[in-house]
């Protein structure tokens, strides 16, 4: 019996050490905007590289993008260079800009853009808050709920590219 007693024991102590073993989850590692988010991965895995087509870079010069305030239900739309950093006014938020892709399309080791045309828009972007890294991915104008920059206080979001 007392034999019986210490098997069960052991074996439900053993299910309580397998529950309280955390489980990673798949979205915690390489989703842009979150913490530890790496540059080019949009779903965990190595760097990608990211590959602007020539025709891209001499057609586009700047983005769009529009900041909501929460608090007082306002929106600003600010007009960005590319890669350029630009303070948010009213803020302690910091936008830089990086490469604007109109046709953004990856590949298991390559983020591109497969055309000029506006098929899929996308900015790469990294938002500082007091100088602290809060953002860093790619923010889509036709998807913004994608991948997106999360605040209690703003929202930013990529309206569209501005050509030379």
């Amino acid at each position: 019996m007392f034999a019986a007693l210490l098997m069960i024991a052991f074996a439900g102590a053993s299910c309580q050490k397998k529950e309280q073993t955390p489980v990673p989850s798949p979205m915690q590692e390489g989703v842009p905007g979150q913490p530890g988010a790496p540059h080019g991965p949009m779903g965990g895995g190595p760097e990608k590289t990211v590959v602007v087509p020539e025709e891209v870079k001499t057609a586009w010069k700047a983005v769009k993008i529009e900041v909501e305030f929460k608090e007082s239900k306002t929106r600003k739309e600010f007009t960005i260079p590319l890669n350029s950093e630009f303070p948010i006014p009213d803020t302690d938020l910091v936008v830089k800009t990086g490469d604007f892709l109109p046709h953004f399309s990856m590949t298991a080791d390559q983020i591109t853009s497969a055309s000029n045309d506006l098929s899929n828009p996308a900015c790469n972007i990294e938002i500082q808050e007091k100088g602290k890294q809060v953002f860093k991915g790619w923010l889509f104008a036709k998807f913004p709920d994608v991948h997106p920059f999360q605040h209690d206080k703003f929202s930013v979001k990529l309206l569209e590219g501005v050509k030379k």
